[in-house]
């Protein structure tokens, strides 16, 4: 299927590694141009590897989503030297495992400020050249924000801040024929999950977990891969999804949704 994003220029933030990674790499199958937002982390340069050997047409900026103040900047280059912006991918994010009990509320209002305040402000600078190209934007959320964990506070209420703005920005943006949509992420194989898994204990506690983990998921029992959640970040950003807006479309075998009984 042509998604027609040939030459779709699409802000990506968090694309070096795992989920992100996996966006990028497919937009850029599709003949779109990622433009990619990430720290530096030390993941470049096998990113573009990666990436060249798909194509030349992309390009890669290094900052702290942090530092907010320097996102304006960079939108601003990358419309001045494209003409135009299609499709913006707010991606970046961390599970700090900040609880309820040892939380302090300064350190919950950085953690919100690390995971939520540039998918605003991308948005923010985005949709004036949205509006023109009567573009796209997919937000990356997670389970969390649906099911909670017991011991994230800060990084649910951003998740879930995120499903709230997803609805508010597609109903501030229907008008313009703008499109907004959110993925909830749920079990997903990547590095910070491999990582995750390594606090388990030994090779056997970890394969045990990780057990314990897949059976709950309804559909082969199995994690939810890179790719699949990528294939529907691009089927949102392009015209195949010309009259979806405001969804929160979960990838995840029906881990949410079904009856865990069913595993």
């Amino acid at each position: 299927m042509d998604l027609h994003l040939k030459g779709k220029v699409i802000i990506l933030t968090g694309g070096f590694k795992g989920i992100g990674k996996g966006i990028a790499l497919r937009l850029a199958r599709e003949g779109a141009i990622p433009v990619v937002i990430n720290r530096a982390d030390g993941a470049q340069e096998e990113f573009d590897r990666e990436m060249s050997a798909i194509t030349g047409d992309y390009r890669t900026y290094l900052m702290d989503l942090n530092d907010t103040d320097d996102i304006a900047p960079i939108v601003e280059e990358v419309a001045k030297d494209y003409g135009h912006i299609d499709g913006l991918v707010n991606n970046a994010g961390r599970n700090d495992n900040l609880d309820l009990d040892t939380t302090s509320w300064r350190e919950f209002e950085q953690s919100l400020h690390g995971n939520l305040t540039h998918y605003f402000e991308l948005a923010h600078r985005c949709a004036p050249w949205l509006r023109k190209s009567k573009g796209s934007i997919v937000n990356i959320s997670s389970k969390t924000a649906l099911t909670g964990q017991g011991k994230t506070s800060a990084y649910a209420a951003a998740k879930g801040a995120i499903l709230g703005l997803t609805r508010e920005w597609a109903a501030a943006l229907a008008k313009d024929d703008v499109r907004v949509n959110a993925i909830v992420v749920s079990e997903a194989w990547t590095p910070l999950y491999a990582k995750w898994i390594t606090t388990f204990g030994d090779e056997a506690a970890q394969k045990a977990q990780l057990e314990k983990i897949t059976s709950r998921i309804p559909l082969g029992h199995r994690m939810t891969n890179v790719d699949e959640i990528a294939n529907t970040v691009a089927f949102l950003l392009s015209d195949c999804a010309s009259h979806t807006t405001g969804q929160w479309e979960v990838v995840d075998g029906g881990y949410v949704h079904l009856d865990r009984a069913l595993a």
